[in-house]
């Protein structure tokens, strides 16, 4: 194989109540990346369409990426890539996962597969550290693994994929507003009350535990957040009216996915999900700020392939 051509998803964090710890992947949202094989040995980033990124390969989250895996599995040719954004960074559904789990994909594909995919999370994770400060696990091991996964532990890290509802649907909304990692990261509590611990990390096992057995009425029950979302939803304009308005349209629920900006609702079928999204389209609508719009079943794949030669 001499190119390979990927599709790499966005990814939504957190998923209200599992904060550093669940994600899931989306089927209609994320990178178009291509990596080419040189005879020239050099590593470099010939075009970055769809943001303002580095193209300086130890500073870009993909570029560390492969770094990393060539370090580990030394080769005799060199590489050129082409990252086609497909949704902007800072939008809180993962932008740099995406791009780095689609290296560490691409990669470990060039290379004839010698890696896990937990291999290849570790690696997308050193892209999460050059883009963002911290090695964090949640985008990219759903971006790899596709569907919803659990970071069980990072030391030693361990991914458990959970099974995804057939009929669950992301509806989601991206308010053209900065929400930065570090301010949202700092206005977090330090300490929090005993029985709000106890009810959030009841709600994590009762979302794990309707996704396993399709139950759309334990799966609302549990997507709630009494922690780190009362903490930022003022960071986002009219939080609470878009996810009144979801859940009156019939969301199961709504939350802030990753640090933000965007607002993702979890729905039980497409004539559902419809709904909710003119619902949340209706408040924007009524306000100054741009904004975009995503409708998208879950992504249960993560990274695909969609040319190889």
């Amino acid at each position: 194989m001499n190119q390979i051509k990927i599709f790499s998803p966005a990814t939504v964090a957190n998923v209200s109540c599992g904060f550093d710890c669940l994600g899931f992947a989306v089927n209609d949202l994320g990178d178009t990346m291509t990596f080419t094989k040189t005879s020239d040995k050099s590593i470099k980033i010939t075009d970055i369409q769809g943001a303002d990124l580095p193209y300086n390969i130890q500073k870009n989250a993909a570029g560390a990426v492969v770094l990393a895996m060539l370090e580990k599995h030394p080769v005799d040719f060199g590489l050129e890539i082409i990252i086609h954004k497909g949704f902007a960074p800072g939008s809180g559904l993962g932008s740099s996962a995406a791009s780095s789990a689609g290296a560490a994909f691409a990669i470990n594909e060039l290379l004839g597969k010698p890696f896990t995919e937990l291999e290849l999370t570790k690696f997308a994770m050193i892209g999460e550290e050059v883009a963002c400060g911290s090695p964090i696990a949640d985008n990219v091991a759903a971006a790899i693994h596709g569907g919803f996964i659990l970071v069980q532990r990072y030391d030693p890290l361990a991914i458990i994929k959970i099974p995804v509802p057939k009929e669950l649907m992301l509806v989601a909304i991206h308010p053209q507003v900065e929400v930065k990692t570090k301010d949202a990261r700092e206005v977090l509590p330090s300490k929090i009350p005993l029985e709000d611990a106890v009810t959030q990390w009841a709600n994590v096992g009762g979302l794990i535990s309707g996704l396993y057995s399709n139950d759309y009425k334990v799966i609302a029950d549990s997507l709630c957040d009494v922690i780190v979302e009362p903490a930022r939803k003022h960071l986002i304009p009219h939080f609470d009216t878009v996810k009144n308005a979801a859940q009156e349209a019939g969301a199961l629920s709504a939350g802030i996915s990753g640090s933000g900006p965007t607002i993702f609702a979890l729905c039980k079928g497409e004539s559902i999900a419809k709904k909710v999204f003119k619902a949340i389209e209706g408040v924007y609508s009524n306000t100054n700020i741009d904004f975009t719009m995503v409708y998208s079943k879950i992504n249960t794949q993560g990274v695909t392939i969609l040319e190889k030669n």
